[in-house]
């Protein structure tokens, strides 16, 4: 198993948390406390996430993605 290791307050060497965070904070703002956001909505933000098209996954959504290596493996089984 590979690790990984990022040093605290080094934002740039954990570049792919960082960019869910700016995503994250469309919907809930910084200084917010999480202990306010209901289940309901964290799954919205969550269905949200999965259904919008990433650049590194040529335009295509983490979702689409998903289902489709699941497609791809149970075909190759």
């Amino acid at each position: 198993v590979d690790v990984y290791f990022s040093h605290p307050y080094c934002s740039w060497e954990r570049g792919t948390s960082e960019n869910q965070h700016r995503l994250i904070r469309r919907f809930l703002p910084k200084g917010k406390a999480i202990s306010a956001v209901n289940e309901a909505h964290c799954l919205r933000i969550q269905q949200w996430m999965n259904d919008y098209p990433r650049k590194i996954l040529a335009y295509q959504t983490p979702h689409d993605c998903f289902v489709k290596a699941i497609r791809q493996e149970q075909a190759a089984a």
